[in-house]
């Protein structure tokens, strides 16, 4: 992501505007972590509504989040001289928030698998009891048009207000 060209990354010139610098950017991790930890939650107990809810206020954390590592990045010589220990509690929470992240995928990859699943099984069982059935086995009559079942196959719907 790169930065518009009209908003330029602050300078850090003293230990006063690294420290700040680093706060910052530590404070939107924290915010977004959160943020994720959240979802991560409502989605695992399957209230997905909820869980997507945070969506817009997620898409600016990390607008955010990503601003103050280019300001990081653009500052790093200035960091290293005046907030060494700021450079290295920077990386200690990239470090547990690229964790939450990677947990908070596993979950989003989880309930999609789970969901695909389900309207998987929903279309197969649809599908099921429209075949017609002979002798106990399924059976399907020849089509006068070469391609058996494509003239019977309707399309699936779905409710979202169930």
């Amino acid at each position: 992501m790169q930065r518009s060209a009209d908003v330029p990354a602050p300078s850090v010139s003293d230990r006063a505007g690294a420290t700040a610098l680093v706060a910052g950017v530590i404070a939107s991790l924290e915010a977004l972590e959160g943020v994720l930890a959240r979802e991560s939650d409502h989605i695992r107990v399957g209230r997905l509504r909820e869980g997507l809810a945070e969506n817009e206020r997620k898409s600016a954390l990390a607008a955010a989040y990503f601003q103050g590592l280019e300001a990081t990045k653009a500052n790093a010589i200035a960091l290293a001289r005046f907030a060494p220990e700021g450079i290295a509690t920077l990386k200690a929470a990239h470090a547990r928030f690229a964790h939450a992240l990677e947990t908070n995928q596993a979950v989003l990859a989880t309930a999609r698998t789970v969901s695909e699943g389900l309207v998987k099984t929903l279309a197969d069982e649809i599908g099921r009891t429209r075949t017609p059935t002979v002798y106990g086995r399924p059976s399907q009559g020849p089509s006068p048009y070469g391609r058996s079942g494509v003239a019977r196959s309707q399309p699936l719907v779905l409710s979202r207000s169930l």
